[in-house]
């Protein structure tokens, strides 16, 4: 998928410049591998470090691999300075999204020789593209379905209308008295999607299903929704949901403003990413109880905190300490896009940037 065909995939517009939810700077899509690539009998060898491997990439990777003839060093550890020595002699390297990419270990992998990185996400925002390129490293990203995004997204938008949390938790305690507070049904409410990008457009036509208005913002309508400016959505809508990457122009896109015009008792859904949403202006929408409730998938500051077991430590981010103490909030650990059918189309188009990274390269 090329730039071009990524803003065409679905873009909103902020009052600064366009957004999607493909964020993307070099994708390769899904295709079949019998006509993308030669098998690994007669493909030349190309080799790619694959860091941050959690066990069920590593088996993918050793499995995927040696089918595009390509060599795969598979290792756990996050790439940084200290881990480098892996990615010796290979141009390409895979990294996952759960690390912030520093600068000076951008550098040191243009020292080693690394001169093309796949992240296995949509997203970019762990990863200053901008110096990558300064010192010759080119970045891209991946597609992969997105289907399992757009399911979870309906699943925390139909468990917050239902009070969900609060319901499972009661029954949990053998408490099962009806909750006192009634759930609400999709067909009477009005739902704003933010961003008709791949997902974005996935989430509308499961809408559609549910027969509630649907409200959409985006710069390049793709979808039977109906388009209405994003000050508009959030204030017209029952139940707005995000779907446009992080970047300078999107960072706290559902700003105080911005929440502070939404319906009383509205609620917010977030599987994008944290920052798109001003947390502590949320937080005192929901404490202050002009907001019904939020589901979010990601969070401000869940970098170190979300990925790990901090059962025995105390809570060190604020904001998702007082989210959690809301009974009318559901937190998940950024998992919304964690399915096998993702997982298994990350790791192959991995590979796939990766070849047609070095196919350019002997092509020049």
């Amino acid at each position: 998928m090329t730039d071009s065909d990524a803003m065409a995939d679905g873009g909103a517009m902020t009052d600064s410049g366009p957004i999607t939810d493909a964020d993307t700077v070099r994708t390769a899509v899904r295709r079949p591998r019998s006509s993308a690539f030669p098998s690994a009998a007669v493909a030349p060898k190309t080799g790619i470090t694959a860091y941050g491997c959690a066990p069920d990439e590593a088996v993918l990777f050793r499995e995927l691999a040696p089918r595009f003839g390509v060599t795969a060093t598979v290792t756990e550890a996050a790439v940084s300075e200290a881990t480098v020595e892996p990615a010796s002699g290979n141009r390409c390297i895979s990294v996952g999204h759960k690390t912030q990419i520093t600068n000076s270990t951008l550098l040191a992998l243009s020292k080693a020789g690394v001169m093309y990185i796949s992240t296995r996400s949509i997203g970019l925002d762990h990863i200053d593209v901008a110096y990558a390129q300064s010192v010759g490293i080119c970045v891209g990203n991946v597609s992969y379905s997105p289907d399992g995004v757009a399911d979870y997204t309906v699943m925390l938008m139909l468990m917050a209308l239902r009070d969900a949390r609060s319901i499972i938790s009661r029954a949990d305690a053998r408490d099962y008295r009806l909750n006192g507070v009634r759930g609400k049904e999709l067909r009477d409410l009005t739902a704003g999607v933010i961003g008709t990008g791949r997902i974005g457009a996935a989430v509308v036509r499961r809408l559609r299903g549910f027969g509630c208005r649907i409200l959409a913002y985006d710069s390049r309508p793709k979808t039977s929704a109906d388009y209405v400016s994003l000050d508009d959505l959030v204030q017209r809508s029952d139940i707005v949901t995000l779907h446009t990457p992080l970047n300078a122009d999107t960072y706290h896109l559902l700003n105080r403003r911005r929440i502070e015009r939404m319906k009383r008792g509205a609620f917010v859904v977030n599987t994008g990413r944290g920052p798109l949403l001003d947390t502590e202006a949320l937080l005192s929408a929901l404490e202050g109880g002009a907001l019904g409730g939020a589901a979010l998938d990601v969070l401000e500051g869940e970098e170190g905190i979300f990925y790990a077991d901090c059962r025995d430590g105390p809570m060190e981010n604020e904001l998702l300490a007082r989210l959690q103490k809301l009974p009318n909030v559901l937190i998940s650990p950024h998992t919304a896009y964690h399915t096998d059918r993702a997982l298994s189309d990350t790791v192959e188009n991995s590979l796939i940037n990766c070849l047609e990274f070095e196919s350019g390269m002997r092509d020049a």
